[in-house]
């Protein structure tokens, strides 16, 4: 009897496809496609970061327009109303639901996947928490946002402050009455330290290396400026930073109330007071860069390099379009701050902005640098079989959205179908031969 449970042979398919969103899914669009066999494992439930880890205020940075998961864009095959507009936290949840519901993929949810061990004779065994499984080859849809980034400063802080990462911060409410420092000022960090302020509360914000861009220039978004440039379809093979470009930190805007710029000298302006970079703890006194005139002015000089560049290509193409201008400071700071008692200042809530590091240690397989992200070419890996979808700038700016995901996912299940023609003729030469 134990002879003949050890000799049952694990569930095989030709591809097993890891993480059930946009990027999982849209693998499993075009394996469909292409009827090639494929299970998809999902930690969680599909899409659910999108529920799971976004604040009630949270609206996309770019166009509805943009929304072009496979075979479910926006203006084809939802709404359609507002394509210039910008979905809000249950809006782009239905649009989800409906590209669940059109892809209808062979999904095991509430699945861990614990190991990715590739096999001497070819292909990979995946051991999961519902046991194990085999696959020829296998996608890592897993996206590269896995571990919150919290500094180890934050270790000695007071007991009675509370602290989160921006994946926990729903809204202002939740939070305990007193001010709120907000530390990092990327996509996430400017947003919520908008949606505190906003709603009245003193916000002290650490200001990081963030570059920013405006919302609207000379009569258009910014974002459709670019595209009609053709810079959503410069491959990162191409692009003059090459690789280096995936280093780089998202620039700050909202597509909050129809979308605007973010200005951080007008919240400060209006009462926010910004920092610089954290550095240092002592005690219950934080310690502060005093880089912050440096840090505005170098997000303002990448704001009016943008514009230029708009400028720069109406006048090449002779385009009738409003004036544009220069972005002039409408606040500058004094004297910079170098440090803040948390008692003194009322600071009763911590929110740390600072991103995440990737935790691709369940993938055995020698791709990876000294940084835990994996090398490839457009997602192909020098492992034979194993395959990265989702992650920002896989290929074009796109890549981590709903904007270029598709294009992505495409390439490759065409490269696993063409593999996987060759294998099949070698094996049929090999048992003729």
């Amino acid at each position: 009897m134990t002879s003949q449970l050890t000799s049952i042979k694990p569930p095989h398919h030709s591809v097993i496809v890891v993480g059930g969103g946009q990027a999982g899914l849209s693998a499993s669009y075009y394996l469909q496609q292409q009827g090639i066999d494929h299970l998809l494992l999902e930690k969680h439930s599909l899409t659910h970061t999108w529920r799971d880890q976004r604040w009630d205020a949270f609206s996309l940075v770019t166009p509805n327009w943009q929304c072009a998961l496979p075979g479910y864009t926006y203006t084809d095959d939802f709404k359609g109303s507002d394509p210039h507009g910008f979905m809000k936290k249950d809006e782009i949840n239905q649009y989800l639901a409906g590209f669940v519901q059109s892809v209808n993929a062979p999904v095991r949810e509430g699945v861990t996947v614990q190991r990715v061990v590739p096999r001497a004779a070819g292909g990979f065994k995946v051991h999961t928490s519902q046991g194990e499984f085999s696959a020829d080859q296998v996608i890592v849809a897993s996206g590269g946002y896995h571990t919150p980034i919290i500094p180890r400063l934050a270790e000695r802080l007071p007991a009675d402050i509370q602290q989160i990462h921006s994946e926990q911060y729903r809204n202002p409410q939740a939070l305990p009455a007193g001010n709120v420092l907000v530390v990092g000022s990327g996509q996430s960090g400017a947003q919520i330290a908008e949606d505190l302020h906003l709603a009245g509360r003193k916000v002290y914000l650490a200001v990081g290396d963030a570059p920013r861009c405006a919302r609207f220039y000379r009569g258009k978004d910014v974002v459709d400026w670019l595209a009609q440039m053709g810079y959503y379809e410069i491959g990162v093979d191409t692009h003059p930073l090459r690789e280096g470009v995936r280093d780089n930190t998202n620039h700050y805007v909202t597509g909050r109330d129809g979308g605007r710029d973010i200005d951080l000298r007008s919240f400060a302006r209006e009462g926010m007071e910004l920092l610089g970079r954290l550095e240092e703890l002592q005690g219950d006194r934080l310690h502060f860069a005093k880089n912050l005139s440096e840090s505005l002015d170098s997000a303002d000089a990448v704001y009016n390099r943008i514009n230029a560049s708009i400028d720069k290509y109406i006048e090449e193409h002779s385009i009738v379009a409003p004036p544009g201008g220069v972005y002039l400071p409408v606040w500058a700071p004094g004297p910079e701050r170098g440090d803040l008692a948390l008692k003194e200042e009322g600071i009763t809530s911590i929110i740390w902005c600072i991103g995440f590091s990737p935790d691709f240690s369940w993938v055995e397989a020698p791709v990876f640098n000294g940084r835990g992200h994996p090398g490839h070419q457009r997602g192909v890996t020098a492992q034979p079989g194993l395959y990265f979808l989702g992650l920002p700038w896989l290929y074009t700016w796109g890549s981590g959205r709903f904007s270029g995901v598709a294009r992505d996912a495409q390439y490759l299940v065409r490269y696993i179908a063409e593999r996987a023609l060759e294998s099949a003729s070698q094996q049929r030469r090999s048992a003729a031969g």
